[in-house]
């Protein structure tokens, strides 16, 4: 026991001593969540700008319908504006007379003003007549299950935190004892390497945790807005089951790097890809299906998913077995593989 408390107390000194190694588990992943958390911080609530020409009850009810905001201007200006492309749409109005223009390689936007000028348009007509509508609408808003932006990135962006910390860490110690003879001495110690893997691994768990309260405490922040689910507390073994897969991804790297550009080299190759093919930056909702079936072979996009359900979405327990056995899984297979290519000299 005192041998393991002073290699783990050796391992967390020789960490935080490492400013390089700090910045690139704690504050280069930081860095993406707190400048796509402002950039998308206002995501979905924006309107549609549309150049309006001309007044009256058209335009006043065109700018009470919340989705559009409208830019006055005259006719010839808001006509030009559409064909330079600053605005998607315009709408001219001529006494009784309503003209849209909209451009055509924006057609999802252009088609959506032209629908709610229509809809005005006709509601104005029916309101001419003096009659009652013959049919009613009953519209209605609903909770559903789409996400903000900041509760996407950040279970995303914390996921790639820990596996950034756990692949790149543990492979270059391991390559940086063996070349500094630590495994040398440590094999002639009378040092269990259980013990020292063991010490090892549980400053990476204990990084993982802290990276999880650093990232999601910032996240909750006023700027960033993100609200947690009841089940948040869901995410603390999901961190810890994935920070022993991604360590041993490390060590697996370890085992046959040579240097540690070569391990340094090695582990990026594996955590950038599948941090980008995991959707850890972007959802994969409307990725093809080639695309999909390719990011479920990586742990990180299981971890992904999992800590978006139970941060986020308020999902049990239930949501966890999945993305725990896939992690575990790698967690068995890596180490196993790591083991038979392991060398405790050059």
């Amino acid at each position: 026991m005192t041998s393991f408390r002073s290699l783990s107390v050796a391992i967390l000194k020789g960490l935080v001593r490492d400013r390089t190694a700090l910045f690139f588990t704690f504050l280069f992943p930081l860095m993406f969540l707190v400048v796509f958390g402002l950039i998308f911080s206002s995501g979905g609530a924006s309107k549609t700008k549309i150049a309006v020409a001309g007044d009256g009850p058209v335009v006043t009810a065109l700018g009470d319908t919340g989705v559009l905001e409208l830019l006055r201007t005259d006719a010839a200006s808001a006509r030009r504006q559409v064909d330079d492309g600053d605005v998607p749409a315009a709408v001219l109005v001529d006494g009784d007379d309503v003209r849209v223009f909209y451009a055509a390689s924006d057609q999802v936007k252009g088609q959506t003003v032209v629908g709610v000028v229509a809809s005005v348009v006709d509601r104005a007509n029916v309101a001419a007549t003096g009659q009652p509508p013959r049919f009613t609408l009953d519209v209605a808003s609903v909770e559903d299950a789409s996400l903000k932006p900041i509760q996407y990135l950040t279970p995303g962006i914390l996921s790639w935190a820990v596996s950034i910390s756990g692949v790149i860490g543990a492979a270059l110690t391991l390559v940086s004892w063996r070349r500094k003879q630590v495994l040398r001495r440590i094999r002639l110690a009378p040092v269990s390497p259980f013990t020292v893997l063991s010490s090892r691994l549980l400053i990476s768990v204990g990084t993982a945790l802290a990276q999880g309260v650093l990232f999601v405490g910032i996240a909750s922040t006023k700027p960033f807005g993100l609200v947690l689910s009841g089940q948040w507390w869901l995410a603390i073994p999901l961190l810890m089951l994935g920070s022993v897969a991604f360590f041993s991804i490390g060590m697996f790297v370890g085992s046959f790097s040579k240097t540690e550009e070569a391990a340094n080299g090695v582990a990026n190759i594996i955590v950038m890809p599948m941090a980008f093919l995991s959707g850890s930056f972007f959802p994969l909702d409307d990725a093809p299906g080639w695309l999909k079936a390719v990011s479920a072979v990586f742990p990180l996009r299981h971890m992904n998913d999992g800590m978006l359900d139970v941060l986020v979405r308020g999902k049990g327990i239930e949501a966890l077995l999945v993305p725990a056995s896939v992690l575990i899984g790698f967690t068995l297979v890596m180490s196993f593989l790591a083991v038979r290519l392991f060398r405790w000299e050059e």
